[in-house]
């Protein structure tokens, strides 16, 4: 459209050749000869409208004005994919993960339901604990269908957006190359020391942003509604859910991110999913499975609190509290304060995905100690409109 344009401002130009030839026989009484004559002539026609009111201008800014808003047209369309497909992606290993916690918890009550109907017909169990049991184990009967449903749907929703199957990012690590991101653009590290030579002759600026894996997130991507102190420390393959914001100390990493509202003032480490209106504070850390032999996905529930310095290697339900500097990891002994006078030692991964849980470690005898959490975790609204 832009040449095109132009074609109307350049001049024309044409262009002519053309030539005679002619030969005849001379005879006289002593020789003889053929002369020969050829004649060209040539033509060359510019023709230039040296006014046009500017219109042929306008034509041509109009052409890069409509260019220009089709690509940008084409980098929304391209980024909404992009982000769409990794909501799918994150929505499917949540329900995954959630469908996994309810036949843990589908087992669990069913031996407890067993348990009570033989006490029940022995007659050591009272009638309204064989029917609370009955109650329960038709609650979760209900969950695992919810959950087995809600599983394949968001399979069938992913494969809607990417025409392929939920696959698991993990292993992508090992497949991209490390790269120097300046700049000038990603550049081969092998070659940087000759481009900085290069720019420092021609009194050039480069900036080498990183020598990483997977450059910043904000270089290729602008998720909508969120607030990102540091672009640096958010990975490309990241996701951010609407009305999260990032402090200068969080840090998001690929195959990673917030399904909505949340304060990111910690690490949330590859594979890991925070839920909506969930808050990590200062320092906090979540366990990935790049390194240090962890082999469980960690996910933070809905309206959760991890404490400054805290530390989570469990999967956490909703409305879940970590004391700040309380680091839980899958082998945790924990106190499980059910009563005043009643407490039972668990291992800490058996309270993976329980919801409305309080961990603390009591400042007297060190130990680590789970109960109710009356408390609900409320945002602050101010933080997150993102106006």
């Amino acid at each position: 459209l832009i040449s095109y344009a132009y074609g109307f401002k350049n001049p024309t130009v044409t262009s002519t050749i053309s030539g005679t030839y002619a030969s005849s026989d001379k005879i006289t009484s002593t020789t003889s000869s053929t002369p020969e004559t050829f004649t060209d002539k040539y033509q060359l026609t510019i023709l230039q409208n040296l006014y046009d009111a500017g219109f042929n201008e306008l034509e041509i800014e109009r052409s890069k004005v409509l260019y220009n808003n089709e690509v940008i047209q084409f980098k929304i369309i391209l980024q909404n994919l992009i982000l769409d497909a990794i909501e799918g992606y994150l929505t499917v290993v949540n329900y995954e993960k959630s469908l996994e916690a309810n036949k843990k918890n589908y087992d669990s009550v069913l031996k407890g339901f067993e348990e009570t109907k033989t006490r029940f017909d022995l007659g050591s169990a009272t009638l309204y604990d064989f029917q609370e049991a009955q109650a329960s184990f038709a609650t979760v009967s209900t969950n695992l269908f919810a959950s087995e449903k809600n599983y394949e749907i968001s399979k069938k929703s992913f494969q809607r957006i990417v025409g392929l199957n939920a696959i698991n990012l993990e292993d992508i690590f090992t497949l991209m190359p490390t790269v120097a991101w300046t700049s000038d653009g990603p550049k081969d590290p092998k070659e940087l020391n000759d481009i900085l030579s290069d720019k420092k002759i021609n009194n050039e600026a480069i900036h080498i942003h990183s020598l990483d894996k997977f450059p910043c997130l904000t270089d290729y991507v602008v998720p909508e509604g969120v607030r990102i102190a540091d672009s640096h420390r958010v990975r490309l393959g990241a996701y951010l859910g609407e009305g999260t914001t990032v402090m200068h100390e969080g840090f998001i990493n690929f195959n990673a991110g917030t399904l909505g509202k949340s304060m990111v003032e910690g690490r949330i480490s590859q594979g890991v999913i925070v839920g909506e209106g969930s808050d990590l504070g200062g320092s906090s850390s979540t366990m990935g499975t790049l390194s240090g032999g962890n082999e469980t996905l960690i996910s933070v529930g809905q309206d959760c609190l991890l404490g400054a310095n805290s530390g989570l290697g469990i999967p956490l339900g909703d409305r879940c509290v970590v004391e700040a500097g309380l680091y839980i990891t899958a082998g945790t002994k924990v106190e499980m304060i059910k009563s005043n006078s009643k407490v039972e030692e668990v291992k800490a991964s058996e309270l993976s995905y329980k919801d409305d849980l309080l961990f603390i470690r009591n400042s007297l005898t060190g130990a680590v100690q789970c109960k109710p959490n009356p408390k609900t975790v409320n945002l602050n609204e101010e933080l997150h409109s993102n106006n």
